[in-house]
């Protein structure tokens, strides 16, 4: 009898902890029909013209207790023309993190915190087709960073959130350091950000943006500098309405300066229609330095 009662108990507890780790099998799945300027017409999947890469990722939490957690996320891009990975295989994230109520420290290659601040407010949900990444970047620099070391802030701060990140220099392919950053204010209808980053031995990229939602419409702008390399920087202005399940985007970029050469105008314009909350139909066309670039697919998110 006892040892029955010791089993029982020993069954429960078990089952206690499982119940406080939980593992998701999540991931992306856009095609469609492009035009890239100067290209022939065909099926493009992870282009620049699909709404975003398709992709296959896993993470996992573990509740510690006492308001402790720790998690991972591994997250690999692939092609749905051959079903090639389209990169390094956990190219997209490969990080783990612990996090509590005094915020959360990551490390491994992660979404840096220049590309978090400036998605905070950009109109089209950082499609590939974005002309504000496109023209100039995340704040001036990538998405992602490898090798990185980042603390991000609790939620529930009157609407104010923070992160920073840096990378090592012994951990960087252009052996120099790297710090990444943001300051976020997202509350009610307003999202705002300042975000920055800076390679040792370079000078600093940063923007400054925010949008306002309305309702059914909102309003973004933004001015975004790139300063480390080739000088590019200037502003952006857009706006999106929506009507039921349609939704459209218009967003325009116009450069202030540009060291390469022409100061350009460009622009993207998007419509998405939602089948479901999963599933959505768009259609997007990017002008970009002079080239016309078209799209047109189907993406689903599982």
């Amino acid at each position: 009898m006892k040892k029955s009662l010791i089993a029982l108990a020993v069954l429960a507890a078990s089952g206690a902890a499982m119940a406080q780790s939980s593992v998701t099998l999540y991931g992306v799945a856009d095609a469609g029909v492009v035009k890239l300027d100067g290209d022939k017409t065909k099926m493009g999947s992870s282009t620049l013209m699909n709404n975003g890469n398709s992709r296959l990722g896993v993470r996992g939490v573990e509740d510690l207790g006492g308001g402790l957690k720790v998690g991972f996320n591994f997250e690999s891009g692939l092609s749905l023309n051959d079903g090639a990975a389209d990169s390094t295989f956990w190219s997209r994230q490969a990080n783990l993190w612990v996090g509590g109520n005094w915020g959360t420290f990551k490390m491994g290659r992660a979404f840096a915190p220049s590309y978090n601040g400036v998605a905070a407010w950009e109109l089209t949900g950082a499609a590939n087709y974005s002309v504000l990444s496109n023209t100039y970047g995340w704040a001036g620099a990538g998405s992602r960073n490898s090798s990185q070391f980042s603390y991000k802030t609790p939620e529930g701060l009157g609407g104010f959130s923070a992160e920073v990140g840096f990378i090592a220099k012994g951990n960087s392919a252009t052996d120099q350091s790297k710090w990444d950053a943001n300051v976020i204010y997202a509350n009610g209808p307003i999202a705002a950000s300042l975000a920055a980053n800076k390679l040792s031995g370079g000078k600093a990229n940063w923007a400054l943006g925010g949008k306002y939602n309305f309702g059914s419409f909102a309003v973004a702008a933004g001015y975004s500098a790139r300063r480390d390399g080739v000088r590019r920087e200037g502003f952006n202005i857009g706006g999106q309405a929506q009507f039921g399940a349609f939704t459209v985007t218009a967003d325009i970029a116009r450069d202030r300066k540009n060291d390469a050469g022409k100061k350009y105008t460009n622009f993207v314009l998007e419509g998405k229609y939602a089948l479901s909350k999963r599933t959505f139909v768009y259609v997007a066309g990017l002008r970009l330095d002079q080239t016309n670039n078209y799209g047109l697919g189907i993406r689903h998110n599982f």
